[in-house]
């Protein structure tokens, strides 16, 4: 039997560097956060600061979540914050108007569920690359948010009381009423469960993966590829309508270019959840810790009363790792396959 094939026994332990790639995403959350423990030890690790946390990183955790379905597929929606903030200069253009919060919510929707629809046409059905089309409807979605607008912040009395208290109410948690989980935090854990459960448990979503894995393979199998492509970009645009108006409530302001730093940061999040897949691909639950990993480090650098530029650096930093760590396990991973494949293929030495 060639050594190759082989299995191996029982007893051996996992190899410091498969040891690295499997858990140095999960090792380097739990070192941050050591770190800003120890420098802040009043402050970072208390219940108050945690679940403030979570206030601040549920608007792009709804982004990164839905965002995840296109980057199953392998495409990628780079829409997604310019869309985020045209939901909110409508929503803000209906309250100007004496629309009620029902009316801007469901217009809302309804424009970013057009604007999934746009990308998904050009993407999956004209044929145009993700990355093109999604940077074209990027500069489109940003333009008619400036041309609503005037280029002009939505802010004051037009916007009615009950949307801003949504963004900003919590729900108080035991009898004592001292701790209370945010509404926006509960909105995204919802989004969070949908997609798990979309994405593990249905048809579609085990589809979707076979798409993102061979595309051709799934063709012949008989998925209709454009169709669930066209769904996953609806679904970015749905999840890119909904971070939008959360901002909109949380703020109170809309502005046409307030949502257009949850792109980059939704891609780092999707790309730090690749590292803990074994096959390196887009998951729900690695982009929750993703989302973690980013709220974590914008907190307790704000705590440390770090200059918001080196907050970008360390965005950027992140990235370029994540992205690196899951190259190199991937290249690995195709090379151990390819080795197998070639020895297989070898006659069976003379004894």
């Amino acid at each position: 039997m060639n050594g190759l094939d082989a299995k191996q026994p029982a007893g051996d332990t996992i190899s410091p560097g498969v040891f690295l790639r499997r858990y140095g995403t999960l090792i380097g959350f739990l070192l941050i956060v050591l770190f800003f423990w120890t420098q802040r030890p009043q402050t970072f690790m208390t219940a108050p600061n945690w679940i403030n946390i979570t206030r601040q990183m549920s608007i792009l955790g709804v982004v990164a979540f839905t965002s995840t379905i296109v980057m199953v597929t392998g495409d990628f929606d780079l829409s997604i914050g310019a869309l985020a903030s045209l939901v909110g200069i409508v929503a803000g253009t209906v309250f100007q108007g004496g629309g009620t919060v029902a009316e801007a919510v469901a217009l809302g929707l309804l424009v970013g569920v057009a604007g999934g629809v746009l990308n998904g046409m050009l993407v999956a059905y004209v044929g145009i690359s993700a990355f093109v089309a999604t940077l074209g409807t990027l500069t489109a979605f940003r333009g008619l948010a400036l041309y609503i607008s005037g280029g002009a912040s939505i802010y004051g009395r037009a916007i009615p009381a009950e949307f801003s208290s949504f963004g900003r109410g919590a729900i108080p948690l035991g009898a004592g009423g001292g701790l209370a989980l945010p509404n926006l935090t509960i909105l995204a854990l919802l989004i969070f469960f949908f997609v798990f459960v979309f994405l593990n448990y249905t048809v579609a979503g085990r589809r979707l993966y076979a798409i993102g894995g061979n595309m051709e393979a799934a063709r012949f199998g008989g998925v209709r590829i454009s169709r669930l492509r066209l769904l996953s970009f609806v679904i970015s645009g749905l999840g890119a309508a909904v971070a939008g108006l959360m901002l909109f409530s949380r703020l109170s302001t809309a502005h046409p270019t307030q949502g257009e730093g949850l792109m980059l940061q939704a891609i780092a999040a999707v790309f730090l959840g690749m590292t803990l897949s074994e096959e390196s691909q887009p998951n729900v639950g690695g982009t929750l810790i993703g989302v973690l990993i980013l709220g974590v480090l914008a907190n307790g650098l704000t705590q440390m009363q770090i200059d918001t530029y080196i907050q970008q650096i360390s965005t950027g930093v992140i990235i370029i790792l994540a992205v690196t760590l899951s190259s190199v396990s991937q290249q690995r991973r195709a090379y151990g396959r390819w080795l197998r494949r070639f020895f297989r293929r070898q006659p069976p030495g003379r004894g």
